[in-house]
């Protein structure tokens, strides 16, 4: 069942699996990145958020904007769809 939660959870970006491999809590990372909780949970989920609160959140999880892609990859529906 884990592995199906997975499938069924893809938020699109790595947060939580960094948060979690740092053992964070959601709390800790929204004190650390100087944001909201629920800005944590939202972009946990795989909500949008401003380019300034991913920068927030990457330099709390340790990380340089640089990194940006790595943790918050682009959304390209068009190159999903497009057949290799």
């Amino acid at each position: 069942m884990g592995e199906m939660a997975g499938r069924l959870e893809s938020p699109g970006n790595r947060v939580r699996e960094l948060r979690e491999n740092k053992l964070m809590t959601q709390a800790q990372l929204a004190r650390k990145a100087r944001v909201a909780l629920r800005t944590i949970h939202s972009v946990e989920k795989g909500m949008n958020c401003r380019m300034d609160t991913k920068r927030k959140i990457l330099l709390a999880l340790g990380l340089r904007f640089e990194d940006k892609d790595l943790v918050f990859p682009s959304r390209r529906p068009s190159a999903l769809l497009t057949p290799q």
